[in-house]
Parts: structure tokens; sequence; C-alpha cells
């Protein structure tokens, strides 16, 4: 395996993991000049417009640029992708992705075209850009992000962060060095519901929450039913660049099981139904229960259809957590692929867990909701209706692009940025390590480091092709 150039276990640094995060820089890199400042009208000065450009222009990609279209304030200034164009109807996306389409979009908006790349980094050494959305495949997150980062860029990507936990710990660094505006795309962080929900677990509406279970019905064979590298050798699409697509990960022949869109199911290219689902659905049990502020922690996992190659059908992760911060122990259950958590006894008849959702009980009682921290609710709902709501404590966004582009124009930090973003993709992550180690695990969060199995550290951090690094 090749190393990560210039990283630095933590356990190099005396300062604990609390202290990085109180410690960690606000401010951002340059400031775009509000508009009451230069006399503008109603439509944003030039000098106040935000100059996004967006690498990678599949499914989400497209998803996300058309949220920046709603931002009177926003232009997406260039498109970057390997791929001209792909049919994504098979996908819950629908229709086509890839540059031509995005392009197509970008010019209906503005009434003319943007200009597009192959090689994002030629775009970031031509173009007069403010930010940059990344919207690749995991295995890209890195290499793409730290090219951003390292042009002073302020950077969007989507979830997760990256692929591994060095290649996340090593993009949260770059990005704090950079003083730049960071946000993850799990949107579910700017919504009302995150925070009502911290604020009733902190106001002790259940008691000390002693077990989280989380669930989603998806397993990665919702992609593609191979469990083994495929030996068929189909050609290359037109206007599909397999090389760069493949960037930095080792060399194999093409096959659509692997892009697009397939490649989450695949430990070379994505991180499985984990990687996809719970930096959405375990981000308000992160936040509620100050998961940030341990320095240890123990990791155990069980699955079905696991293998060298492939993340697994369904599993079953239980991450055990310390006491911190005045809370007791915690044992978080994560379940995939159609494993299901036990059904309260407090829920009434009729009420259903749903395909996707998280639950949080307590010494005194608990809370059930959807998936993405979406719809809270103590159980029964009689006990909802008695509650007596606590003050809101915490500053609510106006919306999740929103509150990273305020943050670009150098209105605050956003919520989500990569200091408390990073930590919550390593823990997640950690979950495939230990899928893939087959072993319960010690981990040393600080020192970045399994302690009890040491042959696990080999799935920390990425394999990349010979002579490449980060």
């Amino acid at each position: 395996m090749n190393k990560l150039r210039s990283f630095q276990p933590r356990s190099s640094s005396p300062s604990t993991r609390r202290e990085f995060l109180r410690n960690a820089a606000a401010a951002t890199a340059f400031t775009i000049v509000p508009r009451h400042v230069l006399g503008g009208g109603a439509q944003p000065a030039p000098s106040e417009r935000v100059n996004v450009a967006i690498i990678g222009t599949g499914g989400q990609g497209i998803v996300n640029m058309k949220q920046l279209f709603n931002e009177p304030d926003v232009r997406i200034a260039a498109l970057c992708d390997i791929n001209q164009e792909s049919d994504y109807s098979a996908f819950y996306y629908g229709g086509t992705a890839g540059l031509k389409p995005a392009l197509k979009l970008v010019t209906g908006k503005y009434g003319q075209p943007c200009p597009t790349y192959h090689d994002y980094q030629e775009m970031l050494a031509k173009e007069d850009i403010d930010a940059v959305l990344v919207a690749t495949p995991d295995h890209s997150h890195a290499v793409v992000s730290l090219a951003v980062l390292r042009k002073g860029k302020h950077l969007y990507c989507e979830k997760p962060l990256c692929r591994t936990i060095a290649e996340t710990r090593l993009v949260t660094e770059a990005a704090r060095q950079a003083k730049v505006a960071t946000q993850l795309g799990n949107y579910g962080h700017s919504s009302e519901e995150i925070r009502t929900l911290c604020e009733w677990i902190w106001d002790g509406a259940i008691g000390d929450v002693k077990e989280v279970h989380a669930w989603t019905n998806t397993g990665a064979r919702r992609w593609t039913s191979q469990t083994d590298r495929p030996s068929e050798k189909p050609p290359v699409p037109a206007g599909f660049d397999w090389e760069r697509w493949l960037d930095p990960v080792p060399p194999r022949p093409y096959h659509p099981d692997y892009a697009p869109v397939r490649w989450r199911s695949w430990w070379q290219f994505g991180s499985g139904t984990i990687g996809d689902f719970a930096c959405h659905h375990l981000d308000p049990a992160f936040w509620a229960l100050k998961l940030d502020q341990i320095d240890r922690f123990q990791v155990e996992a069980s699955s079905q259809g696991t293998t060298k190659e492939m993340c697994p059908a369904a599993s079953l992760i239980y991450f055990n957590v310390p006491a911190r911060a005045g809370m007791p122990p915690v044992r978080i259950s994560w379940y995939e692929g159609g494993i299901m958590p036990p059904r309260p006894a407090e829920l009434e008849p009729g009420r259903s867990l749903g395909d996707n959702g998280v639950m949080y009980i307590g010494t005194k009682g608990t809370i059930i909701g959807g998936g993405w921290g979406r719809a809270p609710r103590i159980i029964p709902e009689s006990k909802m209706q008695a509650y007596r709501r606590p003050p809101k404590i915490l500053a609510r966004v106006p919306g999740h692009h929103r509150d990273w582009l305020n943050a670009c124009k150098g209105q605050g930090r956003s919520s989500n940025h990569f200091d408390y973003s990073g930590p919550l993709t390593e823990f997640v992550l950690m979950g495939n390590v230990a899928l893939r180690a087959g072993k319960p695990l010690d981990f040393d969060w600080k020192a970045m480091k399994v302690t009890n199995v040491p042959d696990a550290n080999q799935y920390l951090k990425p394999e990349l092709r010979a002579g490449r690094t980060l």
C-alpha cells in the first residue's frame, strides 16, 4: 500500500480531539464584498457573486447544481467530468448525466454555456472561480478535494468526505490549513429537525441515552449482483475516459458494474451502504451525543456477502462508545440490507419503523425518527404531547447550500464544516474497517490506530496505484 504524503498521525500532536476542534480556525481565506457595501441593486453585483465550479456531473452533481441554480448570487462558472453522457434511467436519479446534460442545463439557466473540462487540474489552473463542489465517486474525493484546497478554493464535498479514514483526516487538516469555507453533502445537518433532536436530548427528554439504533433497508446489492471482479472486458463507452475515472487507484479493465453509479458496492471505489447512508442517519446521534469528544471506541461487525472485493449485502455493526462530556457509555447499532432493530414496546400498533430510521433509547423513554434525521418524536405519541419543549439554543441555518455560500462570503462558518463532518465520516467508516477485518476492534481515534488487531490498520488507508501519492 502507498503511504499518504505529508500525513502525520494525530498522536504526534499534543492537543486532544476536543482542543483540536475548539482551536480550529473559523476564518476564511478571502471574502466576497457584500452588495450593500457596494450599493448594488436587486441583482447581485459581480463582486458579490460566488463563481462555483462543479467536478463530477453524474447524478448527484446535477442534483447539487440544480440546488445552486436557486441561489441568486451563484454562477456555475465551469464543469468538469471524465464522462460525456450516461443513461441514469435505471437509478433513482433518472434521465441522463455527464458533461453534456450538465452543460445543457447551465446553458438553459444562463442563456450561454460555461467552460467544460476533463482534467480538474487544468480547470483549477485556468478558471477564475471562488468555490468548488465535488461530486465524484468516493475513491477520488480525497485527490480532488486536496487539489481544490491547495488552490485556496472554498469546498463542498459530497458524503462521505472520503473513502478511507486516513484520506478523511488528511483532507480535514488540509481544509483547516487553507482556511476556506467547507461543507459536507449530508443535507440533513442543516435541518430544523436535527437541532430539535439535539435540544430534546440535552434537555433530558428521555434521560441518559444508552442505545442508538439506526437502519436502512438498502444494501450493496442494490447496485450490483456481482460478488467478485467480473471477467468480461467490454469496450469502454464512447466519451468515457476510463483511465481518468480510475485515478488514483490501481488500474483494472472497465466494466459497467463499476460505473456509472454501481461503483459504490466495490471496496476499491466506494464505501458501501454505511458510507452512503450513515453520514445522514448517524449525524444526529454524533452531534447530540457529543461523539467528537472521545479518543477511543470499539467496533464490531457481522455481515452477509462481504468479500475481498465487495461491500456486504447486509450487515450489523456495533459501535461501543465510552462516557464523555457528562454522558454515559452508549452502544450504537447500525443495520443495513433489511436487518432491523427490535420493535420498541412503546411504539403504538400500526406505526411502522419504516425503511430508514433512527431510534434513541434512554433511561426515561425513547425517541424515534426517520432517516436523514427527519421527524423525531418521543413515543408513544401521548408522551410526546405531554413533553414541554425546551427553548431553542442552537442557531438555525437558511438551507444546506445557502449555509455554505454564506460562509464563502465571509458570513460566519457553515455548521457542517469539515472539523465536524470529518470526524463524523471517520467514525462511520470504522464500521467498514471492522467489516473487512472480521474481528472486534479497539480503535485509538486520536492516534488513528487499531490497537488489538494490527492487520486491520491496512484498511485505514487507501490502496493507490504505483507511484501515486496524495
